[in-house]
């Protein structure tokens, strides 16, 4: 097996369309609630439940947690170049 980063396991996170939607949302800057990035992705509130923190745990997305909300944002400006890459192609 080869060392070094899983770039199939980042791509195939992004790959997914509710996913890459709620990444797209994102790339204006702005941290949005949980419940914004399920209407953006066309998806259940459960189910972006499910992809949010998918996208947490793999560190492309931060959370910030208010109460019972949580606010979500691009991790850093490596993950927003690495979107901005895939939109060009």
């Amino acid at each position: 097996m080869k060392d070094g980063p899983d770039i199939a396991m980042i791509a195939s996170l992004l790959g997914d369309p509710a996913r890459s939607n709620m990444a797209m949302a994102l790339m204006a800057g702005d941290e949005l609630s949980a419940s914004t990035l399920a209407q953006e992705a066309g998806v259940t509130p459960p189910t972006a439940t499910g992809h949010l923190n998918r996208l947490v745990t793999s560190g492309l997305l931060r959370v910030r947690r208010d109460g019972r909300h949580r606010y979500f944002r691009i991790a850093d400006g490596d993950v927003a170049d690495a979107v901005e890459s895939l939109i060009a192609i």
